[in-house]
């Protein structure tokens, strides 16, 4: 059994110590108790509640439609469901960047509505007194660089960030002013290997990466992506471990087979 496997539950002191000794940090999107049972009994470390539910869940073609009221709703289940891992609640669109204190008050209300153990936002020195304020809250904060989607149509796409020398050192130190304010780790979004790995090893916390190489120290993925669920797009960094669009689509199509022949439901499954 590894290391992890003998924790009980996992708290921001638990990531930071598994940054320290080397062990990866595994962390997954979940948007309801189902699933999220299921993960947590697999053994993750984290469970975000992703934005991206705007488009795995929702429909949208964005994150930028998803509300204060849509992350709360999905995010109180997986936080029922989680009895060891750490459930961060990802803070959508205009939840943040209005003003501080709504960015206060709106963290507040996945710790206090919706039973996260910490929450996320995207972006570096602009929201540098947010991070500030929401950690001297008490709130456990996860920063995100890179590619973050909710800026998509400022970026001109969802394109990889950092490439020229300029943008890299930026992010370098980004990275840098988000760890001073507080924030207990940060997410690496479609970065170059090289420069994930590098923003990696000049922090002291830990660093999850999506599209960004192995040298960070932990790695999450859309769970509808990885599991074939989602067909609409697959980016390139997403490795699919099982094609369960598949097999659900085999399973609905025999019981509308079944249903229309009369086959089901037969005896054994009638009062």
């Amino acid at each position: 059994m590894s290391k992890q496997g003998k924790i009980n539950k996992i708290t921001t002191s638990v990531v930071q110590r598994m940054k320290t000794d080397g062990e990866k940090i595994s962390m997954l999107t979940a948007y309801d108790y189902s699933t999220a049972a299921v993960m947590d009994e697999a053994g993750v470390d984290m469970i975000l509640v992703g934005d991206s539910l705007g488009m795995a869940v929702l429909g949208y073609d964005s994150t930028l439609p998803v509300t204060m009221e849509d992350m709360l709703h999905h995010t109180k289940p997986v936080s029922r469901a989680a009895k060891r891992a750490m459930v961060i609640g990802d803070m959508p669109f205009m939840s943040y960047q209005i003003s501080v204190e709504e960015a206060v008050r709106n963290a507040g209300r996945f710790m206090k509505e919706a039973g996260a153990h910490g929450v996320k936002l995207e972006g570096g020195r602009e929201v540098a007194e947010a991070v500030m304020k929401i950690t001297s809250s008490g709130i456990p904060l996860m920063g995100h660089l890179g590619l973050t989607p909710q800026s998509v149509h400022q970026l001109g796409g969802y394109k990889v960030q950092g490439k020229d020398d300029k943008t890299a050192k930026k992010m370098m130190e980004d990275a840098k002013i988000l760890e001073e304010a507080g924030a207990f780790s940060i997410v690496l979004e479609c970065v170059p290997a090289p420069l994930a790995e590098k923003i990696s090893k000049s922090l002291t916390i830990p660093t999850i990466g999506i599209g960004a190489g192995v040298g960070c120290d932990g790695q999450v993925l859309v769970v509808n992506d990885m599991l074939g669920m989602f067909e609409k797009f697959t980016p390139k960094f997403v490795k699919k471990y099982a094609k369960l669009n598949i097999d659900m689509r085999a399973a609905i199509e025999e019981y509308i087979g079944e249903v229309k022949d009369r086959k089901f439901p037969n005896e054994e499954h009638s009062f």
